[in-house]
Parts: structure tokens; sequence; C-alpha cells
């Protein structure tokens, strides 16, 4: 119906999925979720008002989304092994916040990644909640591995005693080392909080370690590797359960989308079975490929290469600019985001370099041979920025590929 009763939106609909089968999704943070995924979130779930917990609601009439909520609950806390958990955060920004306010108070001393080394925004940057109420201090990559220098955030913490060391990112490419921030968190009795929403999906599949063992509170978001719907979740230990779950509701939340939450829940079931596994060795293995082939036609990837789904490509030597690359590459189909480089004397919305990240294209099936492939066409492209003809073929090559892998369970004007 929606076509007759709103075809302005209905046509824009299907001009996004036309986009989506047409373009290569290089975005990191991006991915398709399943059909089933898809069904939860647009279910009579979404005309329920569940203002409160399951047991314990303002409303009554809750019986069934109790249901759902706790069924979510159980699966998160079984797929990661975690004593406690929250899946009513609407975004990933949103469980940070409650996650903050469990543990610490406003004008609290907090160790975070920065932003410009790879870090979140809700990791203290000054535009963000979290850099205008706490006191963030910042640690980053050595400049000459660039990788993280847990020695350097060792000694901030020793220097400033944090009441919590906050890691992970959203751009670093490698391993973190989440036993070394437990012991550098309890050298000066810090809490520890990891936001895993990057790798949720790989850790998921153990595919990287992983922080659950180590940290006081987990969050992350449900989509990119989870392959969920865009929202939020908590992982705690059951100590700190009661002041997350009050962070959350009515911290800095009211009611919850219970739509959500049910599309959560299917995606939670998703990961625990074989060929969620599978799916993240592989999107691990493309980007492996993805970024050897990039450095054999002479491009520096940053840090050497990539343990995840992600990797930064320096732009430094070929003569142009990430926000010129990201709009080269865009106007013949493929999607990446400009993205600073450690230590990138260009501000950020230049940029030195290019985020490119493999869970989307795996998605539809694109294996190590197309990951090759791709890695020409952007090197053709960005070698020959100005080339009309180069810009032709590589757009036909796109649209070839896009067809041969079509986007799952997603036809234009379906």
């Amino acid at each position: 119906m929606l076509s007759q009763n709103d075809p302005e939106i209905f046509d824009l609909i299907n001009k996004e999925v036309a986009l989506q089968q047409d373009n290569i999704i290089l975005i990191a943070s991006e991915n398709y979720v399943s059909r089933d995924v898809m069904e939860a979130e647009a279910s009579v779930f979404t005309n329920k008002y569940a203002e409160g917990y399951p047991g314990s609601r303002y409303y009554s009439g809750c019986e069934i989304v109790d249901t759902i909520e706790n069924l979510a609950i159980s699966r998160v806390k079984e797929l990661f092994q975690a004593e406690h958990a929250n899946v009513q955060p609407h975004s990933g920004s949103q469980a940070n916040m409650a996650a903050y306010f469990a543990v610490i108070k406003p004008g609290d001393t907090v160790l975070g990644m920065s932003l410009a080394h790879g870090g979140h925004l809700t990791h203290g940057s000054p535009v963000s909640f979290s850099g205008k109420l706490f006191r963030f201090v910042h640690y980053g990559v050595n400049r000459k591995t660039e990788l993280l220098d847990y020695d350097e955030v060792q000694n901030l913490a020793l220097q400033h005693r944090p009441a919590l060391i906050v890691a992970g990112a959203s751009a670093y490419s490698r391993i973190i080392d989440f036993a070394r921030l437990r012991n550098i968190a309890d050298t000066v009795g810090a809490r520890l909080m990891i936001d895993m929403a990057h790798i949720s999906g790989l850790v998921a599949a153990g595919i990287h370690p992983s922080p659950v063992p180590y940290a006081d509170i987990v969050t992350s978001t449900t989509h990119k590797t989870l392959r969920g719907p865009r929202g939020g979740f908590i992982l705690c230990r059951q100590e700190l359960a009661a002041k997350v779950d009050s962070a959350v509701f009515p911290g800095v939340q009211g009611g919850p989308l219970e739509q959500i939450i049910a599309a959560k829940a299917v995606a939670f079931k998703l990961a625990m079975q074989p060929e969620f596994k599978n799916y993240q060795k592989s999107v691990v293995e493309n980007a492996r490929v993805l970024a050897e082939e990039l450095q054999k036609l002479g491009l520096r990837i940053v840090s050497g290469g990539t343990d995840n789904h992600l990797m930064l490509v320096d732009l430094s030597r070929t003569g142009i600019t990430g926000n010129i690359c990201e709009k080269a590459l865009d106007a013949i189909g493929i999607c990446v985001n400009r993205n600073a480089i450690p230590f990138d004397p260009q501000p950020p919305r230049i940029a030195s370099g290019i985020r490119l990240g493999t869970p989307v294209v795996t998605t539809r099936g694109f294996g190590p041979a197309e990951m090759k492939q791709i890695a020409h066409i952007i090197y053709e492209v960005i070698t020959h920025i100005d080339d009309s003809g180069v810009k032709n073929k590589a757009q036909k090559a796109v649209l070839e590929l896009c067809h041969r892998f079509p986007v799952p369970d997603s036809t234009p004007g379906e």
C-alpha cells in the first residue's frame, strides 16, 4: 500500500535498493541484514510501548514483549558468555553513555583512544557528550609501528590515575590486547570498558579474542560485523547489573524499541550458527587479501596490514587526499569513507586516507578473487584520477561484479 499512499517515500526506498545493489559498499560499519532480521524489525512490536524492564514495566499488556526481551538477553549472554546483558540501548553511542554513567560521574578522568588514531567519537572527542562531561586523556598508536602503544597507556594511567580506561576502535586494524589493558587498569585501580562495536561479530565467531573475561563493561552495536539491526547492547559483570540497567533506563533512555529488540534476538541466534563463523572467517580473509593486493600495487596500508575486517589506506604518496579519493570512487560505484591516518597532517574533513571494510561485500558472496579485482579497480582510479576512460572502464567492472553477486533478499520494486 505504500506505493499508493506515499509514492514519494516508496520511490526513494526503491532508489536506495538500487543504489545498494549497484554499488560495492566498502564501508566498514555497514552490512546487509538477513530477511529474518528485517521481518522482526518491521513487526507489530513497533506498536508497543514497554517502558521499564521485563517483569517491571510501567504499562500492562507487556507479557509477550517481556518474553522477547528476555530471549534476546539470554541469547546475547550465551553468545558472548557474559554474566549480565542489557539489550535496550538504541545505539552504540547510547550504550557508551549508559556505561559511563554506570561507573563514573561527570568530571571524572577517563583514559581513551584518540579519535585521530582510530578511536571513536564517544571516547572523549570534545564535540561529543563524552568529551563535554568527562575529563578525557587520550592514548594512541606508536609512530613507527602504528600499533597501539600499551606502554603509553600504562604511563598515562600512572600519571593521571583515571577512574575508567576505555578501549575499542573505529579505525584500527589489529588485534587488541585486552589482558594487557586489564593489567594496566588493575595497576591504577580503574574500571575497564571495552567498546567492541566494530569487532563484535568477529568476537562472537571466535575470530578475535573476547573482551568479556577482562572488562568490567563491554558495549557494542548490533549492526556492523554482527549483521543485526541498528542498535546497541551492554554486557557487564553481575555486580554492575543494577547500575547498568538504571543507567540505561531511566538514565539515558525512555521506552525501548521492542521491534528492534526482537530483531536483535534474531541476529543473536543467527550468530550462534556454524555458517556465521564461516562468514566471519571469510570477512577477515577478504580483508587480508584486499590489503595485500593494494600493497602489491604500491599503496601503503597503515600498520602494514589487518587482523580484522578493515584497513586504512594511506594516500599521502599518491598526491590525492581522502576526500578526493572518496568522491572519485563514489562516482564509479565504490563506497568508502575518507579517514584520518595516525599523525595525519590533514584536517579530518580532508584526511590523508580512506577506510575500507569487507563485511558487506562478504555478505554478497565476494571472495579473494573479487577482492583482488576491487584492489586493481581502486588503484587504477586513484592513479588516473582525471582519466574519464579509466573511470568508465572501472564503472563497468563494478556493475558487472554487482550483478554477478546480487544483494541477498533485495530486489528493486519488491
